[in-house]
């Protein structure tokens, strides 16, 4: 049993950081080399895909923008421009187009670079075709500026926190209301399992008695 409490700790704990790490902002610095559109076909990956833009319809395809991009170690790295609306992740991200023209005005080429910096959210998976959510995208000194995650730290800290006083409360609760009655039924148990073994005892031995007479 202790091998199956620390697997599902560990199960419980995997999904939470791979929830917080999809969801939370990143920050990658880049070359933008093109930017375009795309009609995208919505499949068995499509809970990594944001909703319609906002005031258009749901349908099972539709056209998405994308960033084509390198990092400074010269790999690809290509971002989806969508949407999130009111929906999940809370972005509020109403702006896809001008954020687009936008990424397209800081297009740039390796002999000439223009580095600049795109926040966003979710993984790429070239094996299921999935591409992070780029929400914002600003120029930047060079690859090497140093990006501080304000954002990441302190909705990490007010988490962790929350959960500490939690935490607190649930072992004062236990202590006060669940322990008590749990020590009352282990008495009760230890009371109840004496009497039965005291009537086995006293029926044994009468039966020994008989026996022998």
């Amino acid at each position: 049993m202790r091998y199956v409490k620390w697997t599902v700790w560990a199960l419980l704990i995997l999904m939470v950081f791979g929830f917080f790490h999809y969801t939370l902002p990143q920050h990658d610095v880049v070359r933008i080399t093109e930017t375009y559109e795309k009609r995208i076909d919505f499949g068995g990956n499509s809970i990594f895909w944001a909703g319609p833009d906002a005031g258009n319809a749901a349908s099972v395809n539709r056209d998405v923008f994308f960033f084509q991009t390198i990092r400074p170690n010269g790999k690809p790295m290509v971002y989806r421009n969508e949407d999130t609306g009111w929906g999940w992740p809370p972005y509020f991200k109403f702006s896809t187009s001008n954020l687009q023209t936008e990424a397209a005005d800081l297009k740039s080429v390796k002999e000439n670079p223009q580095w600049v910096m795109i926040t966003h959210y979710g993984w790429r998976n070239d094996l299921i075709s999935i591409y992070p959510n780029a929400v914002a995208v600003r120029p930047v000194s060079g690859p090497d500026v140093r990006i501080i995650p304000w954002l990441n730290m302190v909705i990490l800290s007010a988490l962790a926190i929350a959960v500490i006083v939690l935490w607190r409360k649930w072992r004062r609760f236990r202590a006060r209301s669940i322990d008590p009655v749990m020590d009352d039924i282990g008495e009760a148990t230890d009371s109840a399992r004496s009497r039965v073994s005291g009537v086995i005892s006293r029926l044994t031995s009468g039966l020994r008695r008989q026996i022998r007479k």
